[in-house]
């Protein structure tokens, strides 16, 4: 089967690619910068250089595709503006696109983000049938994101994915995480609930999305059953790094004021002052009972073996 993929030069992209690759799909990525191709190098992906804000640039790739997966995005931005162009109007443009260009498609499957649909205000994972309530700029450009795919599900069979915080190889944003815990602190604003999901996981799920009929036009959240606190993030940590770590307690009262600091240092970094909306609140959790029942979604990776294979691959690049 053909696939197109977008996005393919990050963190989960690139495993997507590689899984699609290796059953023997042929497999296209678009990517805007060849240099980022180290992730990519199999026999099996071929990759198109062009930009999803010129349609002319990869409309001709898109006639006789089976299954596209779009992930490009941003997740770190300078400014609002560069959240919403990336991830609501250049999704909204590409999707259009393959509307009118394809001719066989099976599926068009958008990964999204549990921001798009905010945190969990009563302590009760999200579930698909509440209503968004975005509390970040890159939540609320998800969200438009989301919309502009799934009106577009009488053209074309959509399927939306919001994954929760993801980690695995290959990660930079845990990566920091990881680091710190190894220089033995964890940075602690209070006690949170989270949902979790290892990367390969995520990766399985979004391949049999995409390929059960019972999914198109739906959202899904794609995550562990198991809701981890602070707490159980820190203890499985610690134990695969082999370090006891002190934790730092920052209020979340200062967080803004910190993230404006970085923020001149790096206006793209991880944290920030759109971040810093998220962090605000404790809980952000989703309930993948939907995607167990339609299509029989679920994780085989337990945290802590998740967060050993992490950590082996972090320190076999030398990351740690």
């Amino acid at each position: 089967m053909k696939v197109l993929i977008t996005g393919a030069t990050g963190f989960i992209g690139s495993f997507l690619a590689g899984a699609l690759a290796a059953a023997g799909h042929d497999v296209a990525c678009i990517v805007r910068d060849r240099s980022r191709l180290k992730w990519l190098e199999h026999p099996g992906i071929r990759t198109i250089q062009a930009d999803l804000d010129k349609r002319d640039s990869y409309a001709s790739e898109l006639a006789d595709l089976d299954y596209i997966f779009h992930l490009a995005g941003v997740t770190k931005a300078a400014s609002d503006h560069e959240f919403f162009h990336a991830n609501s109007e250049c999704t909204r443009r590409f999707a259009e696109t393959a509307a009118d260009s394809c001719r066989r498609l099976k599926r068009f499957l958008h990964v999204s983000s549990l921001a798009a649909a905010g945190p969990s205000l009563d302590s009760l994972p999200l579930t698909e049938d509440m209503q968004p309530h975005p509390v970040s700029a890159y939540g609320k450009s998800k969200l438009e994101g989301e919309n502009a795919v799934l009106s577009l599900r009488d053209s074309m069979p959509v399927t939306v994915i919001r994954p929760p915080a993801v980690y695995g190889p290959r990660d930079t944003d845990f990566f920091l995480v990881f680091r710190a815990v190894q220089n033995r602190v964890f940075p602690y604003w209070g006690e949170g609930r989270y949902s979790l999901i290892y990367v390969h996981d995520l990766v399985s799920g979004i391949i049999t999305a995409a390929e059960k009929e019972k999914s198109s036009g739906n959202i899904y959240y794609l995550a562990d059953k198991k809701i981890y606190t602070n707490d159980d993030i820190l203890a499985a940590m610690t134990r695969v790094l082999g370090r006891k770590a002190l934790r730092i307690r920052l209020p979340r009262a200062i967080l803004p004021a910190i993230s404006m600091l970085v923020k001149k240092i790096s206006k793209k970094g991880i944290i920030n002052p759109d971040k810093m909306q998220e962090i605000r609140f404790p809980d952000w959790t989703c309930d993948p009972a939907k995607a167990e029942r339609d299509f029989g979604f679920h994780t085989s990776t337990a945290l802590e073996e998740g967060f050993t294979k992490t950590a082996e691959w972090y320190r076999k690049e030398k990351w740690l």
